[in-house]
């Protein structure tokens, strides 16, 4: 670390592994598998609470994989970091090394304000790095956000990227083969609860709640329009389901048989929309919808018929 290293004299790294402040040992984390985005925190009080698991993540990024988070005051850290209990050993092996090393934080007592540590998102392929590019303590006046502190922005988009939304399953009518010219009815089945919610909290000083709730959803027929007919207007937060006489706004009419596909099938894909809403916060932020897709595939023949002369 920088302003580690600016203080210590060589050898005297040694006094770093005890000057880690007390944190919650719990790893705070949202993380979709197989994918390069997600939330793991590390050396982090930030606790992550609601959907962040049971669905699908879109790959939210965080814009900045580290972050500063305020800690303990002046008075506070220096009974910490000169225990000399904790730190015997260290004292044993280097005196002068070990008295050099906290004498920036009894510098500080006194002062108003408090010493600030760096966190990272252990998900991001550049947090370690990023973490390690901060300094390891950082005193801080009263109301006063250092560059790289954690912000209400930063902490909602910990929450945006810990979210997930369910799936859910592509439902047709007719179901096992469509037809050309046959209105194929579409929505999704298993969605649930089509409210979604995670919420970061950094205790004692702010908390971020973001809600995504199930809007509508988008039918990629897996053709052209020379091809297929897709109805929107109708579907609703998750499609419309086949029931007699019902009027056909939601779904696909295939204008063309399948056979010369390959695999001899269209491949239908639903995308549901979840628009984003933050709360918590003074200052507004937005976030594009959270928006996940489904595949299924569609068979369509063509309607045979005997004519008798």
């Amino acid at each position: 670390m920088k302003g580690l290293l600016s203080v210590i004299v060589a050898g005297s790294l040694l006094f770093a592994g005890s000057a880690d402040p007390p944190r919650d040992n719990t790893r705070s984390e949202g993380f979709q598998k197989d994918r390069t985005a997600g939330v793991v925190l590390e050396h982090s009080k930030i606790q992550i609470t609601g959907d962040v698991k049971g669905g699908k993540s879109d790959g939210y990024q965080l814009r900045s994989p580290c972050w500063y988070e305020p800690g303990m005051n002046a008075e506070e850290m220096f009974a910490f970091m000169k225990d000399a209990e904790a730190n015997l050993s260290r004292i044993k092996e280097d005196e002068a090394g070990f008295n050099a090393f906290i004498k920036q934080f009894k510098d500080k007592v006194g002062q108003p304000g408090l010493w600030w540590s760096p966190a990272y998102n252990a998900a991001d392929p550049k947090g370690a790095a990023c973490w390690a590019g901060l300094e390891l303590f950082v005193f801080v006046p009263p109301d006063t956000t250092p560059p790289s502190g954690i912000t209400f922005r930063e902490l909602a988009e910990i929450a945006r990227a810990a979210l997930t939304v369910p799936e859910g399953k592509i439902k047709l009518s007719p179901d096992a083969k469509s037809y050309v010219n046959l209105p194929t009815f579409v929505w999704l089945e298993g969605v649930g609860e089509p409210r979604r919610s995670v919420t970061a909290t950094l205790p004692g000083v702010m908390s971020a709640t973001v809600v995504a709730t199930l809007d509508d959803i988008e039918i990629d027929a897996g053709a052209g329009a020379d091809r297929a007919e897709v109805r929107e207007s109708g579907c609703g937060a998750s499609g419309r389901p086949y029931a007699e006489g019902a009027e056909f706004t939601c779904g696909v009419r295939y204008l063309r048989a399948s056979i010369d596909r390959p695999r001899e099938v269209y491949e239908l894909t639903v995308t549901s929309v979840w628009p984003v809403e933050v709360s918590g916060g003074v200052v507004p932020v937005q976030f594009d919808p959270v928006e996940v897709s489904v595949t299924r595939d569609v068979p369509v023949g063509e309607v045979q018929s005997n004519v008798k002369p």
